[in-house]
């Protein structure tokens, strides 16, 4: 393979990261004729000493048919993109993309609008022009233990940068997306000349596939350092596509109890203190992803709510209440998965309940109720998040007490059940139908109150309510 730009040993990469399979199946495709050196994120993360999730194979001088029958003769193997040439191999418990190099070429609009053309002996220099950024465009060789590195994706990667291969980053309009979720995940800024680019990319934000949308969401939920993501949406010009976000910006908050800045500058901090709380407590994937969705829009009902007062005082009273169809119509923006709304939804109109009153039994059980299918244990760490996201730190988790009386009561990650059942009421004499469901409910609140805790109450109780 012949290149212009001369490769250098890979000092950055330790080859003890390498599972000896890769190394196998390179030396195997050498013996067919092919050159094979791996490519893409593989390459960015083993330069971060991170072991990679995924590990994709570019092979120059071997034809698609070549290529294929040197594949299969590992295991099984799968032409998995065949618009672009990808075979997905399955060998010794990995699953390995192997590809020729290709070139793609704009051919409509949006993400998809391209024509793809592979060439077994096409020149690095042009294959990685199609790369969105420079710490995604290196190439390594393992068994010669060499990068190449045509566009400088290793000072970059030094530096924390974000910065577009070529112009050719601007026939996707889903990179601003990914340029967000690889800031928030490595704590990369864009590059001035990036962000620019990114900006000419806004008008065609609606052609974005829902899914595509959500994945990069997603990923940004489970970044180490969320608020970069937010950064460099702002700088991409593409936190005009989420207005309820872009109105944080320039809202005031009380200096006394914000000192930080405005809600957006809070909102930053909040999301970062989140992924911190995820990590700590060791969450699942589901539960810090509502835990970080509902950082981002805890505050969202406050530039509809902010009054001034004459003496200066600046408060946002219902704001939390106000975020909730704000909350609704931000991850439909995002489509997000109506099961996150379900759960995040009730985090942000709750989220400032422990500020009105000490935990009791009754407040307790109707919280836990009112945060259904989200719990109190998830709530808690949202009020501690939020509290975190400003200066001073709080001394101490400003709902700790409402979480212990809720684990003594076993209700930190589930609601009371219900002790009155439709059984319980057909056998009292009530026919099934709506009497019987309005009862149901009935029965429930007084629970929730306090008003019975057991079968027997619960009995005495419909006794005395029947047909009140």
């Amino acid at each position: 393979m012949q290149h212009s730009n001369p490769t250098h040993p890979a000092g950055a990469i330790d080859p003890d990261l390498l599972p000896p399979e890769i190394l196998f199946l390179c030396r195997h495709l050498a013996t067919a004729g092919g050159d094979a050196w791996l490519v893409g994120g593989c390459v960015r993360d083993l330069m971060l000493h991170i072991n990679p999730k995924d590990y994709d194979l570019e092979v120059y001088g071997l034809t698609e048919a070549a290529l294929s029958d040197a594949l299969q003769q590992l295991g099984r193997c799968e032409m998995v993109g065949k618009q672009f040439g990808v075979h997905k191999l399955w060998f010794r418990q990995m699953e390995i993309d192997v590809a020729l190099p290709r070139t793609e070429s704009k051919s409509g609009s949006g993400h998809r609008g391209f024509v793809v053309h592979t060439d077994p002996h096409l020149t690095p220099e042009i294959a990685t022009l199609r790369r969105d950024f420079t710490i995604n465009a290196m190439m390594y060789d393992p068994l010669q233990h060499r990068l190449l590195d045509l566009h400088g994706g290793q000072s970059d990667l030094d530096e924390g940068i974000l910065r577009h291969v070529s112009p050719a980053f601007a026939e996707d309009p889903l990179r601003p997306l990914r340029a967000m979720q690889f800031a928030a995940r490595f704590r990369f800024h864009l590059a001035p000349e990036t962000a620019a680019m990114c900006r000419t990319l806004v008008a065609e934000a609606d052609t974005l596939p829902a899914s595509r949308i959500w994945i990069e969401w997603q990923k940004w939920s489970h970044a180490r350092s969320p608020s970069c993501g937010l950064i460099a949406l702002h700088d991409s010009g593409w936190l005009a596509c989420y207005p309820e976000l872009q109105a944080l910006q320039q809202c005031p908050q009380d200096p006394r109890w914000h000192p930080e800045g405005d809600v957006w500058v809070h909102t930053l901090q909040v999301v970062d203190q989140a992924a911190e709380m995820a990590k700590k407590h060791h969450l699942s994937r589901p539960d810090r992803e509502h835990l970080l969705f509902a950082a981002l829009c805890h505050d969202l009902g406050k530039p509809e709510t902010t009054v001034q007062q004459p003496d200066g005082r600046i408060g946002s009273p219902g704001h939390s209440k106000a975020g909730v169809p704000l909350t609704r119509r931000l991850l439909q923006r995002m489509h997000a998965p109506g099961a996150i709304g379900k759960i995040v939804v009730p985090l942000v109109q709750e989220h400032i309940t422990h500020l009105f009153g000490d935990p009791t039994a009754r407040a307790v059980r109707r919280l836990a109720w009112r945060l259904q299918p989200a719990h109190i244990e998830l709530w808690e760490m949202l009020v501690e998040a939020d509290a975190s996201g400003r200066a001073p730190a709080p001394p101490s988790r400003p709902a700790l007490p409402w979480l212990q009386l809720a684990q003594s009561m076993q209700q930190h990650r589930q609601a009371a059940a219900r002790i009155v059942d439709g059984d319980m009421l057909m056998q009292l004499g009530i026919e099934p139908g709506p009497v019987l469901g309005e009862m149901l409910a009935k029965a429930y609140q007084a629970q929730l109150n306090g008003e019975f805790n057991d079968a027997q109450g619960a009995r005495l109780w419909c006794i005395a309510h029947i047909g009140s």
